[in-house]
Order: structure tokens, then C-alpha cells, then sequence
């Protein structure tokens, strides 16, 4: 095994050169900004000391964004339960009994009254969840109407709806949406454990659709399921490999759901998930790293290192779709209590 030193110096002669210009940078990542991550230089972050990781992380962190600053989305369950999919961590799925109950999708009014409250409280973004495994072109009409009412509140619009087949997505950015949220869960080698009735390339296909009809992509994990640091570099590596690397990863952190295969899982330590974020933010420089299920499990200490990794979106409001999350005083007084501002 290498000594400390010399996994540091490893480490640090594969990150990506410094930028000499500082301050917060506009725009998407594009091709020229991302580098080919292999695991083994994923993992080797992942070894470094804590406090070498994490000041690396808020360097790369302040070269591309505002370190105080932190940016609101808002998530809605638009439809609820029965899904067919069998994913070992989702309460939503039909395999598993979980008492979420199966529900219809919601109408424009009830989603323009949901809008206008997270605008209110200073969102920026709104986020809208079905539980598809993938939608009919039928779907695609209503819930487009969903994201012109969004958009007419003025917040970005996203959506996460499962598989999208050829058309689909671009008849979701006719419509205006800005982000479509596919995650790709864990690693490809621990893929199979969580998860039988879609495959990774499924998934990387989805994505694919979302990229060419002009959607920015959001793309992240789960970690805490029972895979390895290593099967979590593996999960990084993905993601920063995809070209370009999303605009918005999100990194969950698993709620454990009784019902579901994974309600037993053996929690994974703070600090680990902490080193996650660092990695995330080192790897993918320019994407809004957001901090997303499991908040509510975590301390206000974990959460400010998390930020101090860099971290820079959560959602707030008091439900995941169907998972707890922080109440809205609670993270404003954290927020507050941390100097951060909210975009």
C-alpha cells in the first residue's frame, strides 16, 4: 500500500490543471472540459487525507462557482407508486411492500399552486417525479402541459419520468423543459445487485436522448447501498466519463425504506459520503453538485462539510416524492448560520 505522501502526490498529478481566473463560471461543461476518469484515479482520490481532499475540493470548488452561495430546487411527486420496476431502494415500486399507495398524475393546477409556493420561498428550479418505467407518448402531452405551467412561474423546470423513447425528449424541450434527471444508481459491476428489470446501457441510452434534444442532463447516484469505495469510484467514474459530464449530479445518500431489500443495509460513514461529494466536485469542476436524499439523516456538521466540498444545490420542502427531507426553517437556519446565500 502506497504512504499517505505518495497517494497524494499521485492524486494531485492527475487532477486537471488549475484555472488561473477564479470567480464563478457561467455556462455548461462542454467536451473540452472534461478528461477521461479511470477508477483507479477515482479511487486514488477517494484515498486521499481528509483535509488534503476536501482543500482540493474547495479550490476546484471556488474556480468555478461562489462558495457561499448554494442553489434551491423543489421536488413534487407528480405521480406516486406503481412502479413496475424492481430497484432494491425505491418504496414506489411494485415489488415491495412499502405502504405507497399507487396515485394518478396530478393536474396543472395542482402543480402551478406547488410551482408558486417553492418560487416563493426562493427555488429556482422545480423538479417533477413519476413513477414510470418509462412513459407513454400520451404521458409526454400531460406532463409537457406541467412544464409550460412551470416555466409560466419562471423557474427552471426538470423532470425525472424513467426511460424516454425516440421523440420523447424532444417533445419535452419543445415544451421547455431545461433538465431531465436520469440517474445511473451505483457502479456498472454492483448495478445487478440493486436492480433486474432495466440494464446500465438502458439507462446511458436515456441520457444519450436527453443530451441530443438539447436537455441539460441531470445525472448522479446512490451511495450507501452496500457497494465498496471502490464500486463508488466506479459510480463517479461514470458519470464524469459521460461527455459532457451533467450540469447537475446529485448524490443521495440511501434512505433505508422498510419494504425494500435494502431497508437493512448498514448505514454508510458520514465522512465517507462527505469524501463522495469532494470527489464529485473534483472530478465534474463545473456541474452543480447537489446534495440530495438522506439529508434529513444527516447532522448540520456533516451537511456543512459537505458544502465545504463542495456541494452547491439541495432541494428543500419536507418530501423527497415520497421520502422525508429537512423542513424549510431547518435549512434556512443552517444556511443562515453558515453565511451561505441561496440562488
Amino acid at each position: 500500500m502506497s504512504e499517505p505522501k505518495d497517494v497524494v502526490e499521485q492524486a494531485v498529478q492527475w487532477l486537471p490543471p488549475r484555472r488561473e481566473t477564479g470567480g464563478a463560471a457561467a455556462g455548461a461543461p462542454t467536451g473540452a472540459d472534461s478528461e477521461r476518469w479511470s477508477v483507479d484515479r477515482v479511487e486514488a482520490l477517494f484515498d486521499l487525507p481528509f483535509a488534503d481532499l476536501i482543500h482540493r475540493a474547495q479550490q476546484v470548488h471556488r474556480e468555478h462557482f461562489d462558495a457561499n452561495e448554494v442553489q434551491l430546487s423543489t421536488l413534487l411527486s407528480i405521480k406516486t407508486g406503481g412502479c413496475p420496476e424492481d430497484c432494491g431502494y425505491c418504496p414506489q415500486s411494485v415489488h415491495f411492500d412499502t405502504g405507497v399507495a399507487a396515485g394518478k398524475l396530478l393536474d396543472v393546477g395542482e402543480v402551478t399552486a406547488a410551482a408558486r409556493a417553492a418560487r416563493e420561498q426562493g427555488a429556482s428550479r422545480f423538479c417533477m417525479g413519476a413513477a414510470w418505467r418509462e412513459p407513454k407518448d400520451r404521458d409526454i402531452e400531460k406532463v409537457a402541459e406541467l412544464v409550460r405551467a412551470v416555466k409560466a412561474e419562471g423557474l427552471e423546470a426538470c423532470c425525472t419520468l424513467g426511460m424516454l423513447s425516440e421523440g420523447q425528449a424532444d417533445a419535452l424541450k419543445n415544451a421547455g423543459l431545461d433538465y431531465y434527471n436520469h440517474n445511473l444508481d451505483t457502479a456498472p459491476e454492483a448495478y445487478g445487485r440493486i436492480i433486474s428489470t432495466r440494464t446500465y446501457d438502458d439507462r446511458l441510452r436515456t441520457l444519450e436522448r436527453v443530451r441530443d434534444a438539447g436537455i441539460g442532463v441531470c445525472c448522479g447516484g446512490i451511495v450507501g447501498m452496500g457497494e465498496s469505495q471502490r464500486e463508488r469510484a466506479g459510480l463517479v467514474a461514470q458519470v464524469a466519463n459521460l461527455d459532457p459530464y451533467p450540469e447537475s449530479v446529485p448524490i443521495n445518500q440511501l434512505v433505508r425504506v422498510e419494504g425494500t431489500p435494502l431497508a437493512e443495509a448498514e448505514a454508510l460513514d458520514p465522512l465517507e459520503f462527505v469524501r463522495t461529494i469532494a470527489v464529485a466536485r473534483i472530478t465534474m469542476p463545473r456541474a452543480r453538485v447537489r446534495l440530495s436524499a438522506g439529508r434529513r439523516e444527516m447532522s448540520d456538521a456533516v451537511q456543512a462539510l459537505c458544502f465545504l466540498a463542495g456541494a452547491n444545490s439541495i432541494f428543500y420542502g419536507d418530501k423527497l416524492l415520497t421520502t422525508g427531507n429537512p423542513d424549510w426553517e431547518a435549512d434556512q437556519r443552517l444556511l443562515g448560520t453558515l453565511g451561505i446565500r441561496t440562488c
